[in-house]
């Protein structure tokens, strides 16, 4: 029988309480012996858009939950355009799986999400992993720069767009990242419902209002108690690498995590020592 995955972990749905239907996938070790990670992806992204390296190689450890935001992909409803209220929808798919106790992995402004949820509900999250990602009120995350804008606002973004916006401008990265969308194509049947515009115009409108330059917004994060992982590439144009550092000075259980020659999508660059990083750090 062929190991379930991302290529192949069938598309799951689920009606919560705020009447969503939430499409996922749920594959990896069940046995009991560690919490479920629930991870919640970047802009404009759906099931299809995690790495299948990174998620499997993080499922031989420990069941992996992958889910569609409200609105999102095969998500019911209508996308909100705000964090808080994305993490209400994060929650409301937490309490329909009756996920009592869960790690969470949030990824760009999946990471500010996974802020969100471990703020409003403490006493569920066991650990934290914040990828590619900032606080509120951080630096450089109120507008993208024009490089980034300009790709992130396409109709559709092709593979050199994809390129320009997650990996570093060295020939190095570039592989890697081509490597990256090669395995995206790796799932053929039953892949997720494309992100609408709607969705498109929703997640920008929640990227910039989390981005306004607020210092004061940083003092939330000391309620954040849980242990964290903050990691990024040492050049994240899309989300500044110096929002890392300001989370993991700023959380106070948190440590760092910097890859080298790597962009927004360091997790995609290095997906088996990423996963090999999050399953150690989870695993303590």
């Amino acid at each position: 029988m062929a190991k379930v995955g991302q290529a192949n972990a069938p598309n799951l749905a689920i009606k919560a309480s705020n009447g969503v239907t939430y499409a996922y996938r749920r594959f990896g070790k069940s046995d009991g012996s560690t919490k479920p990670l629930v991870c919640f992806v970047h802009y404009r992204a759906n099931l299809d858009n995690w790495d299948p390296a990174l998620v499997d190689a993080l499922a031989e450890q420990r069941e992996v939950i992958l889910v569609d935001n409200v609105g999102v992909g095969g998500s019911s409803g209508k996308t909100p355009d705000t964090v808080a209220e994305m993490a209400h929808g994060a929650i409301a798919f937490t309490d329909a799986l009756k996920l009592a106790r869960v790690d969470l992995l949030g990824f760009s402004l999946g990471g500010f999400v996974a802020q969100e949820f471990a703020l409003m509900r403490p006493h569920q999250v066991r650990r934290l992993v914040l990828a590619g990602t900032g606080p509120q009120g951080g630096e450089g995350m109120h507008r993208y720069v024009p490089e980034v804008l300009e790709v992130a606002l396409r109709e559709q973004i092709d593979a050199e767009g994809m390129l320009t916006l997650f990996f570093e401008k060295s020939e190095s990265s570039r592989a890697r990242g081509r490597e990256f969308l090669g395995r995206l194509r790796s799932r053929q049947a039953d892949r997720d419902v494309p992100v609408s515009r709607d969705t498109v115009n929703a997640h920008l409108t929640a990227i910039s209002t989390w981005g306004i330059p607020n210092a004061s917004k940083l003092s939330r994060l000391h309620a954040i108690r849980q242990p964290t992982l903050v990691a990024n590439g040492d050049n994240d144009i899309m989300v500044p690498t110096a929002n890392s550092s300001l989370l993991a000075r700023h959380i106070p259980n948190a440590q760092l995590r910097l890859y080298p020659d790597a962009g927004h999508a360091f997790l995609f660059q290095y997906p088996e020592e990423f996963a090999a990083d999050v399953n150690r750090f989870l695993g303590q």
